[in-house]
């Protein structure tokens, strides 16, 4: 609109300077039509000076009025008049304003052609994008609570944050230890609920013996020919009275003494009487029958010796009896320097034992190689940047043994895994932790103890001798991103005794 009035003024100024200059001095009237000095080149020179107060100049400092206008036409009339141009100067003046006009009509043309494809690059954009909807998903997923004889960990419900879930002692969890809050504002995995752990699931009772099912806790119901507390000890016959009659050195002859005319007879002390007054006998006390107990109250831990008017106690090999006379001591084979493991192997201690063991690190595999860091455990080398299957393999694998006792009372919680941040360092703001192999992976559960810790515990009775393994592994994210992943392989060696 601004180019087509220019180029009116300009042909209406054309017109003016011809009448004015060449038409026998007549009064040149110049209409305003919105053009300034500002629209013309400054080659034009002291003729091209024009005085205009149009829309632009009435919106300024103080409109004028018509009087005003009127004369300052007049006196620019007046000095065109002094300054007229001859035909060639003016042929020149407008074909430089020609020239003049024609590049501002292009640049506008440039300009309005470019603005357009802006306009429609934008509107595309805008027509791509999704349509707010009231009834998309949510930004938050529901509550949860924490399950019956449990815990839970985590009060945020925002999508991508986590929930952890643990059990009381006596409970295994069932269903997801980590539940996630997914875009759709629904809960990944199903509920998760503790149950009670079966004391009499792994069957202890040997023998024939009938498994009670108690709190925490069982009780074996034996047959008549077995005793202990998982009925393993066969039953001692023994004659009446628990007294051992055919062996000399279990009688002896009692001591007599006349009081008041009658004759009085008594036993040294692990003995008792029989026989008749007349023929009567000192005979040995069996104590190992008399005081035994199937739970806990048994003389000896592992064996009871009867002799003449006492008893002891042994122990199995590679065992020691403790001061108080009853209890067996495992003895350390590794400690007291009794073993004989070769140069490059470790001696680990087992109940009744030892294992001279030495642990390697997983083979090579691509780009993924571990190096030897310390006797248990193996750190990934450094992975190609390109490579995903080599930072998704465990940074770190480590290598555990665990000594254990036959029939151990479940739940037992046998192993902790937790992270800890370099100095400086924030650590990761989430971990996960759970089973990943083993030999007897149904036996055990992985759960979270708190935010940073995890827990490997034992929930079925492990009867000995016998070794298994699980391995275990320990997740780190940040900002809901894998950061690394660590790995430990523990050994479970179970003794053949309960103690």
């Amino acid at each position: 609109m601004e180019l087509s009035v220019l180029r009116s003024s300009l042909l209406l100024l054309c017109v003016t300077t011809i009448q004015t200059c060449h038409g026998g001095g007549q009064r040149a009237k110049v209409l305003d039509r919105g053009l300034t000095d500002r629209h013309l080149p400054n080659s034009f020179g002291p003729a091209a000076v024009w005085s205009a107060t149009g829309e632009e100049g009435k919106s300024g400092e103080g409109r004028r009025d018509e009087r005003g206008e009127r004369e300052r036409g007049m006196a620019s009339s007046n000095m065109f008049l002094q300054n007229c141009m001859d035909k060639h100067q003016l042929v020149g003046v407008l074909r430089q304003m020609e020239k003049f006009l024609k590049g501002q009509e292009m640049r506008f043309t440039e300009g309005l052609r470019i603005m357009k494809s802006k306009l429609a690059t934008l509107q595309n954009s805008v027509s791509k994008l999704p349509q707010a909807d009231q009834s998309a998903a949510p930004s938050v997923c529901p509550s949860l609570e924490a399950p019956v004889h449990g815990r839970k960990f985590g009060s945020k419900y925002f999508i991508g944050h986590e929930v952890h879930f643990t059990c009381s002692h006596g409970y295994h969890l069932v269903g997801p230890e980590t539940r996630v809050c997914q875009e759709n504002g629904s809960w990944s995995g199903v509920n998760t609920i503790c149950k009670d752990v079966s004391e009499c699931s792994s069957n202890p009772c040997q023998n024939g013996g009938t498994c009670v099912e108690g709190v925490n806790q069982y009780r074996c119901t034996c047959s008549q020919s077995w005793n202990g507390s998982n009925c393993q000890h066969q039953t001692q016959t023994a004659p009446p009275e628990w007294s051992v009659m055919n062996d000399p050195a279990f009688s002896r002859r009692p001591r007599c003494a006349k009081v008041d005319r009658a004759q009085h007879c008594s036993c040294d002390a692990g003995f008792h009487m029989s026989g008749t007054s007349d023929n009567s006998i000192c005979q040995d006390v069996n104590e190992c029958e008399v005081y035994r107990l199937d739970q806990g109250g048994k003389l000896c831990v592992y064996e009871c010796v009867n002799i003449p008017g006492s008893y002891h106690c042994s122990c199995p090999s590679h065992y020691k009896l403790l001061p108080d006379g009853r209890s067996c001591e495992d003895v350390d084979e590794c400690l007291t320097q009794q073993h004989n493991c070769s140069r490059g192997t470790t001696c680990i201690n087992t109940g009744g034992g030892f294992q001279c063991v030495s642990p390697e690190c997983p083979r090579s595999h691509g780009n993924i190689s571990y190096v030897k860091t310390s006797p248990f455990q193996c750190e990934r080398n450094p992975c190609p940047m390109e490579s995903r299957s080599c930072h998704l393999a465990p940074k770190t694998v480590s290598f555990h043994y665990l000594s254990l006792p036959s029939n151990l009372q479940t739940p037992a919680t046998l192993f902790r895994m937790a992270t800890a941040a370099a100095p400086g360092r924030p650590g990761p703001d989430s971990l996960r932790f759970g089973i990943v192999g083993g030999n007897s992976r149904g036996m055990f559960v992985m759960q979270r103890s708190d935010r940073q810790t995890g827990e490997l515990i034992l929930v079925q009775r492990l009867r000995g001798p016998q070794d298994i393994s699980v391995d275990v592994d320990m997740s780190e994210y940040s900002d809901r991103t894998f950061q690394a992943k660590h790995v430990a392989k523990v050994h479970i060696l179970v003794s053949a005794y309960n103690f």
